[in-house]
């Protein structure tokens, strides 16, 4: 466990147990990969990490039709049968993904979200990845909550 993941741990298990019906909390980066993760396998929070990369990418597609828009997602909320999903902007390149039973509280799961990424932006931020040998970098998110 890495010492990122060790320092987030216990505040997203804050998260987590202050908004009933919370059923898993996931770190990820821009690119899919999971950096943090509270109340779930690892297994499947690789699996719901890949799926946050494709469904931010598509947001972001959304918003780069308005008008205005600098063509970032800040947040995406799927409503579905069983529950809630989310997935918010949350430093540069990294996103918090939340899960959660059906009978949560959206108000308060958006406001605890909210709190988390202010207190903790710095630490949910990815870095560019390292290239291959001859230095190149892969392409960075760059997303700001």
């Amino acid at each position: 466990m890495s010492q990122q993941q060790s320092n987030m741990d216990w505040m997203l298990k804050d998260l987590a147990e202050s908004v009933p019906q919370t059923r898993h909390v996931i770190v990820l980066s821009a690119d899919g990969l999971r950096m943090a993760q509270y109340g779930t396998e690892t297994d499947t929070a690789d699996r719901l990490a890949a799926a946050c990369a494709g469904l931010q990418s598509l947001a972001g597609a959304v918003a780069a039709e308005l008008p205005h828009s600098s063509g970032r997602m800040r947040l995406v909320v799927i409503e579905m049968d069983g529950g809630f999903f989310y997935l918010m902007a949350a430093g540069a390149g990294a996103y918090l993904a939340v899960l959660a039973d059906e009978g949560v509280d959206a108000g308060l799961m958006g406001q605890r979200m909210r709190d988390l990424v202010a207190r903790i932006g710095e630490h949910l931020s990815s870095p560019p990845r390292a290239g291959d040998a001859s230095g190149a970098t892969a392409p960075g998110g760059g997303l700001t909550a």
